[in-house]
């Protein structure tokens, strides 16, 4: 999409306002539980959020950082950053102080609009700063009298029509969001995002590929703070004038199913532990998931088995592809009715990508090596680190450390990250290919393979496994498993421990927290 830098463009209207133009202010736009905002609702709100926040000093690029979990605050305080040309950074509603105070010190938020369950634990990474933010404190979606920080109250105050509340008359160019790393190799690292870049993603995945419509109601399991989510269950709708459902509490099948009972949503946002975790669960045999059109998954490598189960249950096809915070979204995705098992797709429109080896050069098609990509959502940098932003992005290129190999096709085929290989024997190896033949293991139901030295100092895989129901993790199955592993994949590939867990930890984005395992791993006694 071709965007004048000379001319004003602001996310607010892009996303929010441009459907009130569109006749669809008496639409619902948020349903929470028993409430619903229309879109001329959403907007007004938004008009006074920014208001609220001029007030509080906030200037033009000064960061907001949002600290709330999925409900009407969070889209009401987004949207209001926007509006007043602020720049939204976004973190998990349930850390403690100390992770807030690198927050709070990273970003140097002008203002923090948090919940009020947060609030104990941001006070307290408050205390010392020289600067500290301004406080909105949302005790929920209603009104907290004995809160004088009231987000609320603050609104209230406001006249939506005043000269404090009009939209800032930002440029494509201009910044308008930091979205955080999962933070695998260390603390997560801000990748500064323009205004366009979240409009071409919209433009090219959420259009064209995915196909969001007007009539969708779109739900997810990851939360809002994560640009997983904050795409495909905020801007996304909202660019199409859909209707968004959001719940604050944690994602659990009981949870989706009730959800999706309740508001009969048409597309739905989850990732492979919760798909797993739905067709696990005894209820998804009688509930009735006729109103789902299309699923997305991301975040996690998808099991074939997986996705055949799935689809099998619910008829309802599953877009797996890769995105990250560094790219905003999804680059590479299947697509409606193009969907092969096992493969994440192909590039999305207005995307070019290069697989290369460690100098850089191409490889020849099949071969694996690094993801290069590029487009035009490419973050500008890593926020107070040079040296790794000029590591990774080059004009509108961003190397990743994901490894694939693409086919005569133009698909592309995860082989992991090049930061997790193992070298067993002498040999590379990934984890994720031992990981995805142990899941085809009847007694499998999750899987982390990561290194682990012998008696003799030498790396081997030791798997950690979620046994399914009904199986006990005994040196008879740990046998069995290596038998299995021995008769898939090449001899030295082979786990040469077992440890059984009843889940596997995540991070707060959901995926598997692998460096908490590789830790595990090196701390178990010589004899286990």
């Amino acid at each position: 999409m071709q965007l004048d830098p000379a001319q004003p463009f602001n996310l607010c209207t892009w996303f929010l306002d441009h459907n009130l133009e569109a006749g669809r202010g008496d639409k619902v736009a948020v349903r929470v539980a028993d409430q619903a905002w229309t879109y001329a609702e959403v907007s007004e709100q938004a008009a006074r959020g920014a208001a609220a926040l001029r007030r509080l000093g906030l200037r033009r690029e000064d960061r907001v950082l949002l600290v709330l979990p999925d409900g009407l605050a969070f889209v009401a305080a987004w949207f209001a950053t926007l509006r007043a040309g602020g720049v939204f950074c976004m973190v998990n509603p349930l850390l403690k102080a100390a992770d807030y105070h690198h927050y709070l010190t990273y970003t140097q938020a002008r203002v923090v609009v948090c919940s009020q369950a947060a609030l104990p634990e941001l006070e307290a990474a408050m205390q010392g700063l020289e600067d500290p933010p301004r406080l909105l404190v949302a005790a929920g979606d209603a009104p907290d009298p004995s809160e004088t920080r009231d987000l609320w109250a603050a609104l209230a105050a406001e006249d939506p029509t005043s000269a404090e509340a009009c939209t800032a008359a930002t440029g494509p160019d201009d910044l308008a969001g930091w979205l955080f790393t999962s933070g695998s190799t260390g603390r997560p690292k801000a990748c500064v995002h323009m205004q366009r870049d979240f409009a071409f993603s919209t433009e090219t995945y959420a259009l064209q590929v995915a196909g969001y419509r007007e009539d969708d109601v779109c739900l997810s399991v990851p939360k809002l703070f994560f640009g997983y989510a904050t795409g495909t269950n905020l801007m996304f709708p909202f660019r199409v004038g859909a209707t968004v459902v959001l719940f604050p509490g944690r994602a659990t099948p009981d949870e989706l199913l009730d959800q999706i009972e309740r508001h009969r949503p048409t597309f739905l946002t989850s990732v492979p532990t919760l798909i797993n975790g739905m067709l696990e669960s005894p209820r998804t045999a009688t509930a009735d998931l006729s109103s789902l059109r299309l699923s997305l998954s991301a975040g996690e490598a998808l099991p074939a088995s997986l996705y055949e189960r799935w689809l099998e249950r619910t008829g309802v096809e599953i877009l797996d592809g890769i995105g990250s915070a560094e790219m905003f979204h999804i680059y590479i995705s299947n697509a409606p009715g193009d969907v092969t098992v096992g493969s994440l797709g192909r590039l999305v429109p207005g995307y070019e990508a290069e697989i290369v080896d460690p100098e850089g050069a191409p490889v020849p098609e099949g071969e694996v090596g690094r993801l290069r990509i590029r487009g035009g959502s490419t973050a500008l940098c890593y926020w107070g680190d040079k040296d790794k932003s000029h590591a990774t992005f080059q004009a509108d290129w961003c190397t990743t450390a994901d490894l694939f190999r693409r086919d005569a096709d133009g698909r592309f085929w995860y082989q992991g990250r090049a930061d997790d290989l193992l070298k067993v024997s002498g040999i590379w190896c990934s984890p994720l290919e031992i990981e995805d033949r142990l899941r085809e293991h009847v007694a499998v139901q999750d899987v982390c393979v990561v290194a682990r030295d012998d008696e003799a100092g030498l790396t081997k895989p030791l798997a950690f496994v979620v046994l399914a129901e009904g199986y006990s993790g005994t040196p008879c199955l740990a046998a069995d498993l290596k038998a299995f592993i021995k008769d898939r994949l090449a001899p030295h590939k082979y786990p040469r421990w077992f440890e059984w867990r009843a889940e596997l930890p995540r991070n707060d984005r959901g995926k598997v927290a692998r460096r908490v395992l590789e830790a595990d791993a090196q701390a178990l006694p010589a004899s286990s």
